[in-house]
């Protein structure tokens, strides 16, 4: 676990050598104080020695200044180191993330990659930050304290000798029993934001179905389980201060107890009782910070497992066995592909597809909810991999090209249209981030998109909400299209991407589909007969198989399913 983090400390690998550096020459400096406040008080004052005094206040005045120096500078490193290797994280979490393929995604999800991208690598952070800081320092006090404690007095030593016991006791349970309550709790945070997330993404729907109450009532569920689950923790978290609060003053009483005798008896001098208190102080304040910093490798503990578990993931398609070169043209050819979400699935989504598309040539796919017309097109830019068979594109696999030249050869319109914040321009030039306005308003014409984006008062620098919300699902679907268009494509899928516009609408994008991608090979998913009619050719799915394939006209006459359909839609009009 530690050795995937250790990596994104390079950057400030110098700020995480100094500072801890610098934190021992501090507790160094600070530790010889109180045996110059002792020496001040045994020595100086008894003998009426200004000038003694004097230079060793000084003395402790300019070991206190530097001290203060190197704890600022150190202070600065460690904060630069901590705050980069949070940043360096998160930047790695995101770009691990970015590589993912879909069947990775399904692994975690959205709420939880967000919990692990936020609350986890601050977690991270602030641990690391105290084990730079305090790590590093209560240990050279802890010797040092000791070390001089028993140099004024051996035997007043075993007072806190006796307690470090109790406070190791006390902080094992405590680490033993915390760490799988916290464990539980983040698990309720993922749960807790993936009910946030759902009500404010589906905002609209919740609205419209009246649901705000029932929604409340879910978010106070996962609230209520969450502060459960915390307080659990925190209980266990909560007796360690007690604990050590105990242990301090109970050993400072017991050292002026039997202190104040020996001074009484003249085997100890009143200096020397101040500084031991000092040193006392000193280790017990220590150990208590030792043990705040247990607490928090516990809690961070759960969270740097949680982003090693995102960075070791391996994502299922790589271009490990990948060669170069670009995508030539826009045949696709499906040879005996099956395909599974989980290699361990007895039954396959997709089995036995064989079929071929030469270049230019437009293909129609229609058939029944669930008949996996969407994971069929996803197979294409390897958005899945396929579990048995092969498909090729350009006459090569796909499996053998890199995947961002494959991706670039391929359009692709999901079926859920997805806007970024930004402006409309901003969204298109996400097909080519080069494209002229020229360029952009001939995609739009194309895409039926051009007079509608016109018609506002910004035009084409109109600023979108987030994910689209200002405009309608129609235009976000023509938006889309445009998108996938300034890419320029060998292959344009269009997954049911015109079913928000009306059909006379429909027809104008698939007119202008002809003469903008002449050459381009295009998949049309659709629920409507008339939006693939007029397709080359048209794929009929059925429960994962092809049913049928060929024109139309001869589907209507060979194929029930294809039949029944057009029937059906034709009772309809």
């Amino acid at each position: 676990m530690i050795k995937d983090l250790v990596p994104y400390l390079k950057k400030y690998r110098r700020a995480t050598l100094i500072s801890p550096a610098l934190i021992i020459i501090e507790a160094l400096i600070e530790v010889r104080i109180p045996f110059l406040m002792a020496k001040i008080v045994d020595v100086g004052i008894p003998s009426k020695n200004l000038t003694y005094v004097l230079q060793t206040g000084g003395l402790m005045l300019l070991m206190a200044i530097i001290s203060l120096l190197c704890g600022t500078i150190s202070s600065r490193f460690s904060s630069t180191a901590s705050m980069g290797f949070g940043s360096e994280l998160r930047k790695g979490l995101f770009d691990k993330i970015q590589g993912f393929s879909f069947s990775n995604t399904d692994h975690f999800s959205t709420s939880s990659l967000v919990m692990r991208l936020t609350t986890d690598v601050s977690n991270v952070q602030t641990a690391f930050m105290m084990i730079l800081r305090i790590f590093v320092r209560a240990p050279v006090m802890l010797i040092c304290a000791t070390t001089m404690a028993f140099q004024i007095n051996a035997s007043l030593v075993t007072v806190f000798l006796v307690v470090i016991p109790f406070l190791a006791s006390v902080l094992g349970i405590i680490i033993v029993l915390a760490y799988p309550r916290f464990k539980a709790m983040f698990k309720k945070y993922d749960a807790m934001n993936a009910s946030v997330q759902e009500n404010l993404v589906g905002i609209r729907v919740v609205k419209a179905f009246v649901r705000s109450s029932y929604e409340k009532s879910k978010f106070k569920a996962s609230n209520d389980n969450l502060m459960q689950a915390a307080v659990k923790a925190e209980k266990i978290v909560q007796f360690n201060n007690p604990a050590m609060q105990l242990s301090i003053y109970g050993c400072i009483a017991a050292i002026l107890w039997f202190g104040g005798n020996m001074v009484i008896g003249g085997s100890m001098k009143t200096g020397e009782l101040i500084s031991f208190i000092s040193y006392v102080t000193q280790i017990m304040m220590q150990l208590m910070l030792l043990s705040m910093v247990f607490v928090m490798i516990v809690i961070s503990r759960e969270s740097a497992s949680r982003i090693s578990e995102v960075l070791t993931e391996k994502p299922d398609i790589s271009d490990e066995d990948s060669s170069t070169g670009k995508v030539t043209d826009g045949s696709i050819e499906f040879s005996d592909v099956s395909f599974a979400y989980d290699t361990k699935a007895r039954e396959k989504i997709l089995e036995h597809i064989n079929f071929s598309v030469r270049p230019g040539e437009t293909i129609g796919i229609i058939g029944g909810t669930g008949s996996a017309k969407s994971t069929l097109v996803q197979l294409i830019p390897r958005l899945y991999d396929v579990t048995d068979g092969k498909i090729c594109v350009g006459g090569r696999d796909v499996r053998s090209y890199k995947i961002a030249e494959l991706r670039k050869a391929v359009g692709m319109v999901l079926q859920k249209n997805v806007l970024f914040s930004g402006t409309i321009r901003d969204n298109l030039k996400w097909g080519d981030a080069s494209a002229t306005d020229e360029e952009i308003a001939e995609a739009c014409q194309a895409a039926q998109a051009h007079n509608f984006i016109e018609s506002f008062p910004d035009g084409y620098n109109t600023v979108l909400g987030q994910g689209g919300v200002n405009v309608s699902g129609g235009q976000k679907q023509r938006l889309c299209i445009a998108r996938a268009l300034l890419s320029k494509p060998k292959i344009l899928i269009l997954d049911d991407s015109t079913s928000a516009v009306d059909t006379a609408t429909d027809s104008r994008i698939r007119t202008a589909l002809k003469d903008y991608g002449r050459g381009v090979t295009v998949l049309i998913i659709a629920q409507r007969i008339s939006s693939v009619c007029d397709a080359d050719r048209i794929l009929v799915m059925d429960d994962g198989r092809i049913n049928g394939i060929g024109t139309h006209d001869e589907l209507l006459m060979s194929n029930a399913i294809y039949r029944e359909v057009f029937e059906s839609q034709q009772k309809g009009a």
